[in-house]
């Protein structure tokens, strides 16, 4: 009866620990929720590029600021998505080419210009059209009319970032 009652107690044991074991284990994979504060970005300036005769790239300039006590790196690759976030809805886009213009490295609680670059199928007009001023901003007026801000998710440190319109329909 003992060796019974041993047995059992060792089933008991056994199945509570593992039990244990996979319920840490599904909590571990279990995502943390996104940090929005970790890094602040505010608005600097936007410039159109000719990237060459059929397409044209917006650069949208931060000053963005690491309020955390680590050094970031901030590169395009598979753990960064950017994305739009619609005016009209609020709902996020992913129908833009939106990239990091280069890698930047932001110190603990210091601040870095980046860029981002927002890239786009673009006719550029010949130097002496005369309608070269009104193609260009209405270009860039159309590419920015219905995006709120851009928002970078880097999935590795669960960091949102968000970048807040600043610019204004070019008249």
């Amino acid at each position: 009866m003992k060796s019974v009652n041993a047995i059992m107690l060792a089933l008991i044991l056994a199945a509570a620990g593992g039990s244990l074991y996979a319920w840490y284990m599904l909590r571990s994979k279990t995502p943390k929720s996104w940090n929005s504060t970790a890094m602040r970005a505010s608005y600097v300036s936007v410039q159109l590029r000719e990237v060459d005769p059929a397409h044209a790239s917006l650069l949208l300039s931060y000053e963005l600021t690491n309020t955390t006590d680590r050094d970031y790196r901030l590169a395009d690759g598979p753990d960064f998505v950017a994305m739009s976030r619609l005016k009209s809805d609020q709902s996020l886009s992913s129908q833009e080419d939106i990239h990091l213009s280069y890698p930047a490295f932001l110190p603990a609680g210091q601040c870095a210009r980046i860029a981002l670059e927002v890239r786009h199928p673009f006719l550029w007009p010949e130097d002496n059209d005369p309608a070269m001023a009104s193609k260009l901003k209405t270009f860039v007026n159309q590419r920015l009319s219905d995006t709120g801000e851009f928002v970078l998710f880097d999935e590795a440190s669960r960091y949102q970032i968000d970048f807040p319109s600043g610019w204004r329909e070019l008249q």
